[in-house]
């Protein structure tokens, strides 16, 4: 077997494994007041991807001082400069993370005047003429140049876990280059995180183009003269030495004069004792308690089952039989996981699940029928069992599926995950292990990804896969559970999100009918429609071309029709809905491209989109709605987007006609919160006119017209002054800006900041709530909503205005949205007990953000409708009313 050397740039991996985890900086602080996070998520990336690889050599290679003190700083005095400074938090890191390398028995590496890519360059040349295969595993792009058939080089993507590998067929695949060509496309590009400028206007694409006629700098230049007049012609020639300077500040260094060889680079495994003090300094406790268990690992033991046991960290997955299935009925507690073919669960077809708890293992199989056992069907139906999950309402539909209601859930780690953390909120189980220092590899390592997934027939490798999920969602139930009690996130949790996902998943398995043959009558319609305006605009243009087409759009209006060009991207001119509408006035074949556009869409998303999801057995669609995807607490809907039906125009509206009750004498029910948003803001501010105008049960829109408008109690309020009212009262909910505003109104900068201001003189306590709310937000990093949900603001304090200023506005916002969220989920979990208690047939269908939608029996509608707005109104207690407004009718149409 070929010997294998293994290259780390430490510097790369070090910064990505800072910024993988710097949501949870905070968090990760050890008593002594040193931060962690950098040394947990590199720790992870030791563990996962160096160790299992067994190198024969190893070594991380650092940059010893900045760039400017390289020979590339004497090149071009700008090299690396203008970066942020580094963080104090990762600084206090730096030192621990090469002892933590040491430990792991890699050898760390500096030399003076070089920087890591150019040791790892030399040293991977040098191992590659030695006979080694050459893995070099960085964060940076710019090692694929070094790539060989016998030099490998791994870029990890999110964070440090995830690699993908560049061989010269993967960069040539990908890139359109060979590895060597990756130097002469910086040399024409630049490099910006670099800083260092590459010849004016040419970009990635320009360069591919000039690369793949040219092949390599020095013949472009050759061949330069012969080009055909332009202006990248000129820019090329004016900027040659430009062009050489940056080859040479993109090339890594392969032949440096380094004080070590490969002879000091051997790799022994990790040195325990180390490891153990180290992490004992640094409390990695579940770390420590992992490693000093496997300690008691036969050391003579050299089998290859003794040495998978000992580097995997986890429990022997053994598969399910009747033996296992007793002793599982005896426990308290147990972990489930059941892995599914896609992320649509409604559809997606079973692979295999694992089952149990850390006392007494672990066991997995690809036989559902064992859900048909009596004592395991027994053991996941039993209330008081203690049940350990990864997205619980996935779960609950998939033991639905089998016949199962699941019931007992205690611990949904993907729902505990995003509640500590909305802004990495990655819904993925071995992202969200590893920062709490649990470590699995993804799935699709394992199964692969899109056209290569495949479901392993090797039964071992695909059972302990599944059980080391179970393994590491039982263990981690404690600490997740201990942070969210720190967090003040508990209640959230126990009694708002975990509830509402049964509620969720109980919709989602009823599903909403759809009348097929009305839907496809609308599309049939629509055609006919699109037909015409095509024959309409081809008309008025005097050709026909493809209206879908960006290029041949903008020819048409701009060079052949002489329209005014507004903007133009890099690929020509803009056709955008908001270039097409200003000049909509000009040109009557502008409105009917609007037209045209705004029907090809409705018939490709809503008719056919929806056609293509309704369920052949039930003649239903299910849903997916997703808790832990917006950082506000809205839910959304996937697969499709029922709440993404379009309601401003009446073709859109139509949609709506299709979706229907499943059976005859029922009716559909809609009821929906109004102006929920602005209730909020007046009970969070306090602001005395507000609260009057909701509590006098007045037009808000129009109130806030008079104030605006300065208009008397016996003045008409007309239509455009409640419009533009509307538009501040709700630009105000979103921190919006004189600029912003002055854009939606189509009014001066000048005027849209004077209604600001007077909608501040009338509303005092808002402008005095939201200054305060963004103070709060520089102080703690995040803001809260009425039910102490987080929203974390990362670049609150950010040097960069424009980001910062967006932080801010998310500050103002984010309370106000996200307790709108917070009422409607208690007002669904509500309601749903309330029907059930009544024993009721009617049903939750949808959510859609304000409102909900129900279908029941004729009989039952003035009850339903009694006890839905009466829970609705009275869901939370607000210092202003909450208002409820319903409808319904025999489809969804009639019922908003």
């Amino acid at each position: 077997m070929t010997k294998k050397l293994l290259l780390i740039d430490g510097n790369s991996l070090a910064f990505r494994a800072f910024y993988a985890m710097y949501q949870q900086l905070d968090r990760m602080v050890t008593p002594e007041g040193l931060h962690t996070n950098a040394l947990v998520a590199f720790n992870n990336f030791l563990e996962t991807i160096i160790l299992p690889m067994q190198p024969d050599l190893a070594l991380v290679a650092w940059d010893a001082r900045s760039g400017k003190e390289t020979f590339r700083g004497d090149l071009y005095a700008e090299y690396k400069s203008g970066r942020d400074k580094t963080p104090v938090e990762f600084k206090e890191q730096f030192l621990y993370l090469r002892e933590m390398v040491e430990a792991h028995g890699l050898h760390n590496y500096e030399q003076i005047g070089l920087e890591a890519d150019d040791i790892i360059g030399t040293l991977s040349r040098q191992g590659e003429a030695a006979g080694y295969d050459v893995f070099i595993i960085t964060g940076d792009q710019d090692l694929t140049q070094l790539a060989t058939d016998h030099v490998t080089v791994k870029i990890t993507k999110k964070g440090v876990t995830q690699i993908e590998e560049y061989t010269p067929a993967h960069i040539q695949e990908k890139f359109g280059l060979t590895p060597e060509q990756i130097i002469d496309k910086k040399a024409l590009t630049g490099d910006t995180s670099d800083n260092y400028p590459g010849v004016t206007k040419v970009g990635e694409k320009t360069a591919l183009k000039l690369l793949t006629e040219y092949h390599d700098l020095d013949n472009l230049y050759a061949h330069v003269d012969e080009m055909k007049k332009s202006k990248m012609k000129e820019n090329l020639i004016a900027d040659k030495d430009v062009a050489y300077r940056a080859q040479k500040l993109a090339t890594i260094i392969t032949d440096a004069d380094l004080e070590i060889g490969l002879t000091d680079l051997t790799y022994d495994g990790p040195k325990t004792k180390g490891l153990v003090e180290l992490f004992e300094t640094l409390h990695f406790k579940q770390a420590l308690n992992k490693l000093k268990a496997h300690q008691l690992v036969d050391q003579d033991d050299t089998s290859v089952e003794a040495a998978e046991a000992e580097s995997s960290n986890f429990h022997p997955v053994r598969e399910l039989d009747d033996a296992a299935v007793a002793t599982l009925a005896t426990v308290d507690s147990f972990a489930l996981q059941i892995d599914t073919t896609s992320d649509n669960y409604h559809t997606a077809d079973l692979i295999a699940f694992a089952i149990g708890n850390d006392k007494v293992g672990y066991f997995a199989s690809r036989d559902f029928s064992w859900f048909e056992n009596d004592q395991l069907k027994a053991l996941i139906e039993n209330p008081a069992k203690k049940v350990r999950l990864f997205n619980a309402k996935e779960h609950w539909v998939l033991l639905h599926r089998l016949g199962l209601k699941l019931a007992g859930v205690d611990f949904d780690f993907m729902l505990v995950a995003y509640l500590l953390d909305t802004v990495g909120n990655d819904n993925v189980l071995a992202t969200l292990a590893s920062r709490f220092g649990a470590y699995l590899p993804e799935d699709e390592e394992v199964y692969g990804k899109g056209a290569k997934f495949a479901v392993p027939t090797d039964d071992q490798l695909l059972y302990n896969h599944l059980g080391h999920k179970a393994e590491v969602i039982d263990t981690l139930r404690d600490q997740a559970f201990a942070d969210l009690e720190e967090h003040q996130q508990s209640h959230l949790y126990h009694d708002i999100e975990l509830p509402l996902s049964f509620v969720l998943a109980k919709m989602e398995a009823q599903g909403f009918m759809v009348n097929e043959d009305r839907l496809s009558k609308m599309g049939q319609e629509l055609d006919e429609k699109i037909a015409q305006l095509k024959d309409q605009i081809y008309q008025i243009a005097g050709e026909e071309f493809n209206i879908n087409s960006t290029k041949q759009l903008g020819e048409l209006l701009f060079e052949k029709m002489n329209l005014p060009v507004i903007k133009k991207t890099k690929t020509g001119y803009s056709t955008a809905v908001e270039v097409l509408e200003q000049l909509a006035p000009q040109a009557p074949i502008v409105s009917h491209i609007l037209e045209y556009r705004q029907l090809a869409k409705i018939k490709s998303t809503y008719v056919d989109g929806l056609l293509a999801v309704v369920s052949p057995v039930d003649q239903k669609i299910h849903t997916r709605f997703l808790q832990t995807l917006t950082q506000t607490g809205r839910l959304s809907s996937v697969d499709p987007n029922l709440q993404n039906i379009p309601m401003r125009t009446e073709e859109g509206r139509k949609i709506r006609h299709a979706f229907v009750p499943s059976q005859p004498d029922y009716l559909i029910f809609g009821a929906d919160y109004s102006q929920i948003e602005l209730r909020v803001l007046a009970a969070i501010t306090g602001d005395p006119n507000m609260k009057k105008a909701f509590m006098d049960d007045d037009d808000i829109h129009a109130e806030t017209a008079r104030a605006v408008f300065g208009l008397g109690p016996d003045e008409e309020v007309d239509a455009n002054h409640r419009r533009t009212a509307k538009a501040v009262n709700f630009g105000i909910v979103y921190g919006i800006s004189d600029f912003g505003l002055s854009k939606n109104l189509g009014i001066s900068r000048k005027d849209a900041k004077e209604f600001i201001e007077t909608y501040f003189r009338e509303f005092p306590k808002i402008h005095d709530w939201m200054e305060q709310i963004k103070e709060q937000a520089h102080r703690d990093g995040f803001v809260e909503t009425i039910e102490h949900r987080r929203r974390y603001l990362p670049e609150i304090n950010s040097k960069n205005f424009n980001r910062r200023s967006f932080a801010e506005r998310t500050a103002m916002n984010s309370p106000i949205q996200g307790s709108a969220a917070d009422i409607i989920k208690i007002a669904m979990i509500k309601v749903n007990q309330a029907i059930e208690e009544q024993n009721l047939k009617a049903k939750m269908l949808v959510q859609v953000h304000d409102e909900l939608v129900f279908e029941c029996p004729q009989e039952e509608l003035e009850q339903v409708r009694e006890l839905v707005t009466s829970v609705m109104d009275s869901a939370v207690s607000l210092s202003v009313p909450l208002k409820v407004e319903d409808h319904s009718g025999p489809t969804w149409y009639e019922a908003k």
